[in-house]
């Protein structure tokens, strides 16, 4: 049978229209994600929405593929070339801390924060079959990170985020932009190396109040992590959304007469000066047992604590470092050494300085306000009983961190129970609860307000039920 080739062109002509007819239809059924460079964008809306695609792709990933992305981070952190730069930047740009400890902390985030190891399941099997309780996403996840700890907060956050398969939008602080932008393009560049979907990191090109806002109200936003201040905290918690809240704290450290006093004084100094006490968990006050006060600030001065006596100098540093309202620090001050800080008061001392003491008594604002510089007040008490006392009231209720140094294992457990803080570290330095010289993971997102703790993949995660009725019991 002979047919027109006329009518066959049409024929195929016609078939290739429905083809892409159809091809076209389906493609506009399908999500697309706004473009963005290494995982910037220019509206957080559009950040949002990149993810919230990155996340629905991500659910057909195996937890062979999360395990994969979450080594691409750590091992992109980990370059020492990386590393070095982010720690660098982190102090140059927020004029907080110090170089060296920027490096211990940004790798300690990146080797010991859990992974998928951390999702965890049970079950449940019985004559009416087979329960599965498992650990799953949450979708999208709105990030609040601090201007103290930018860089490792997005490091944990990523990790754990990533782990428990959530996509997540950070909101750096405005002041640690420059650093905050450099690491969620290295850490997207990682991903999409490792072959991860698109956009599972992302922030926007100029942080601000107006963005974090407008990622707190966004609907495909499931849950909001923030690690920062009380404000902002507290705004989270009031969002209608699933929130964690990593807070503020005043960790107070008691010494009583039974503790190893040389250790102890070592110990509070390091611990103290730290990234120049920018850490919450850090110590900012201590309470001594006075037969033990003593031969403290002697073994402290000896590991580079600078004593100030003169009250003079000491109303000064008030004026310098603590707000009118003496509820807040001033900012230009915080995170800045020790060194410095006297500099300003007209006292000079030598860069092995490390923290800077006075003996005052409770209500002295150095002892009730969180200053987050290494100044550290000394109240001493006639017993320990009156220490632990004090310290929680102090403590405020934060319910973050306090320290212990005692060989009296009842009143180590006294404190332990009336102070109820996140972290309680006995015989060390503060450091010791987020994994530097102590057992456990790390996080820089220390949930006190909403109870998760020291948070990891799990805390991202929801726990699912999945039940199967008969069988599957082999017992």
């Amino acid at each position: 049978m002979n047919i027109d080739e006329g009518v066959v062109v049409d024929i195929v002509n016609a078939v290739l229209g429905r083809l892409d007819g159809s091809s076209a239809s389906q493609a506009e059924e399908e999500p697309k994600a706004p473009e963005g460079g290494d995982g910037i964008f220019e509206s957080m809306d559009d950040a949002i929405e990149a993810a919230a695609v990155a996340q629905r792709a991500y659910l057909s990933c195996s937890m062979h593929d999360r395990a994969a992305y979450v080594q691409a981070i750590r091992d992109v952190v980990l370059n020492q070339e990386n590393l070095e730069y982010i720690s660098r930047q982190s102090v140059e740009e927020t004029g907080m801390g110090n170089y060296e400890h920027k490096l211990i902390k940004n790798r300690l985030a990146a080797v010991k924060t859990p992974g998928i190891e951390d999702l965890t399941t049970d079950a449940l099997t019985g004559d009416d079959g087979l329960t599965l309780v498992e650990y799953s996403p949450f979708g999208v996840i709105g990030a609040i990170t601090p201007t103290t700890n930018p860089t490792e907060t997005i490091i944990c956050n990523s990790i754990g985020m990533l782990a428990a398969g959530n996509s997540v939008v950070f909101s750096p602080h405005p002041r640690a932009k420059n650093v905050s932008l450099h690491l969620v393009r290295l850490i997207n560049r990682a991903l999409a190396k490792a072959g991860a979907p698109a956009n599972l990191v992302v922030t926007v090109s100029k942080p601000s109040i107006e963005n974090t806002n407008a990622m707190m109200s966004h609907p495909l936003i499931r849950m909001l992590v923030a690690t920062g201040g009380p404000g902002i905290v507290k705004t989270v918690l009031s969002s209608g959304k699933k929130a964690i809240g990593a807070g503020a704290g005043n960790p107070p450290v008691v010494v009583d007469e039974t503790a190893d006093i040389e250790k102890a004084g070592k110990d509070i100094v390091d611990g103290c000066s730290f990234d120049n006490n920018l850490p919450c968990i850090a110590e900012k006050e201590v309470i001594v047992v006075d037969s033990a006060a003593d031969y403290l600030i002697f073994n402290m001065k000896k590991n580079g604590a600078y004593e100030v006596k003169d009250q003079a100098t000491i109303n000064k540093l008030v004026r310098l470092l603590v707000q009118e309202n003496g509820k807040s620090p001033v900012t230009a001050f915080v995170g800045k050494s020790a060194k410095y800080i006297l500099d300003q008061v007209g006292v000079s001392v030598d860069d092995d300085v490390k923290v800077i003491i006075m003996q005052v008594g409770e209500d002295h604002p150095f002892v009730q306000v969180e200053l987050m510089m290494p100044v550290l007040p000394i109240v001493r008490v006639p017993d320990v009983d009156a220490g632990i006392e004090m310290a929680i009231r102090v403590e405020h209720g934060n319910r973050h961190t306090a320290m212990m140094h005692s060989r009296n294992v009842d009143k180590l457990t006294k404190m332990a129970k009336l102070i109820q803080t996140t972290i309680f570290v006995k015989n060390g330095p503060s450091y010791a609860g987020i994994g530097v010289g102590g057992e456990g993971h790390t996080t820089f997102t220390i949930a006190g307000p909403t109870g998760e703790g020291l948070t990891s993949a799990k805390s991202f995660a929801r726990r699912r039920r999945c039940v199967l009725v008969g069988g599957m019991d082999v017992r």
